[in-house]
């Protein structure tokens, strides 16, 4: 919790405890009042005699008046300021003792007395927070110990063709030029199989390694997005897909150019594996009186709520099979959004009508 929305709860806590105490302290002075007013009232209304056990009390009241008022006053305002003070400490008990809840996993909410209810509040959604984070981060954990069995799994089904076909080759003598290349072929397919396999291991050990820092610097917009799509011909080509760019000449931001290249070319790779064959990638960029906002936006299968919701998760994957080429270790939007957010900026995900589109918004930098 912020400091902000900390400060209220505290404040109206001491509100309370204060003004209670004042209310305390007003009651009491009104009632001293009363007792002193009345007992003066009663020695001026009858006829006393000295001997009389009451009269020698009210007749000292009477003649010490202010002394034995402020006496009297400030040893109540000592006995209201104490219990108002051991409340408080009861509080402070009430408290201590539900912080420890804080760290079980239970799903049981804190309760607290009515007039902590804005703190019972915050450790309620501090307590839910926590939990829902550590739950967040055992799938994460889940999913990458089953993707790194997978990936290891996976590893020995293109290292086997390749071994196999190279034996081969090198084994049989007479073999036709047709068949030669029609082996070595497959052996390449497989060997780059075999590599993208390697990639994802390294992909993982670099998320986890690494520590996210920017190196900013202003870059042309236009002239990064129209070369990384240049770079993406030949994937385009496997699929008849093309590429429309629709932005305005010379868009300029200030950013990491090189993470800054890596969301792009995460984004717009996700978009051609994700796309319809024959269709068309359209990525628009527009200058804002904020910032930029880019979008990427492909034609393929709609991708329900329950997945845009968790789709820049660390290791979560749209496509669950094994058996495709489709998606790597489930790191590229991840990465892609922990970048956009250094530069304070935001990254959505929109789908509907199989219809796909990713928006990047940047800040205009200061």
């Amino acid at each position: 919790m912020s400091k902000e929305k900390n400060s209220p709860s505290g404040r109206e806590l001491t509100k309370v405890i204060f003004t209670r105490m004042f209310i305390s302290l007003v009651l009491f002075t009104v009632i001293l009042g009363i007792v002193f007013l009345t007992a003066t009232y009663i020695i001026t209304r009858f006829t006393w005699y000295e001997g009389d056990f009451l009269y020698g009390i009210l007749h000292q009241i009477d003649i010490n008046k202010v002394p034995i008022l402020l006496t009297c006053w400030v040893i109540g305002f000592i006995l209201i300021f104490l219990l108002h003070w051991k409340k408080t400490l009861r509080y402070i008990d009430t408290v201590v003792e539900a912080s420890n809840e804080l760290v079980e996993t239970n799903d049981n909410l804190i309760h607290l007395p009515v007039e902590l209810k804005q703190v019972e509040d915050q450790m309620n959604q501090v307590k839910q927070e926590a939990i829902r984070n550590a739950r967040f981060a055992k799938e994460a954990e889940q999913r990458k110990s089953d993707l790194i069995v997978y990936l290891a799994h996976d590893l020995k089904t293109p290292l086997t063709s390749v071994i196999g076909y190279l034996t081969l080759l090198r084994d049989e003598k007479e073999i036709s030029e047709k068949l030669r290349e029609k082996y070595l072929s497959i052996s390449l397919e497989k060997a780059e199989r075999l590599e993208d396999l390697i990639n994802e291991f390294f992909e993982i050990t670099r998320f986890n390694l690494s520590q996210l820092s920017l190196d900013q610097s202003r870059v042309n917009l236009t002239r990064m997005l129209e070369q990384i799509t240049y770079e993406f011909q030949p994937m385009l080509a496997t699929k008849n897909l093309e590429c429309s760019l629709q932005m305005e000449p010379n868009i300029e931001i200030k950013c990491d150019v090189n993470k800054m290249e890596r969301v792009f070319d995460n984004l717009i790779r996700n978009a051609i594996n994700y796309s319809f064959e024959n269709c068309t990638v359209k990525i628009v960029a527009e200058k804002k009186d904020d910032g930029v906002v880019v979008h990427f936006e492909n034609r393929g299968n709609t991708i329900s709520q329950e997945k845009q919701s968790r789709i820049f998760e660390q290791f979560y994957r749209l496509d669950v099979s094994r058996g495709t080429n489709t998606g790597g270790a489930g790191l590229g939007l991840a990465i892609a959004k922990e970048i956009v957010e250094k530069h304070q900026g935001s990254i959505t995900v929109f789908s509907e009508n199989e219809t796909i589109r990713f928006t990047v918004f940047l800040p205009e930098a200061s």
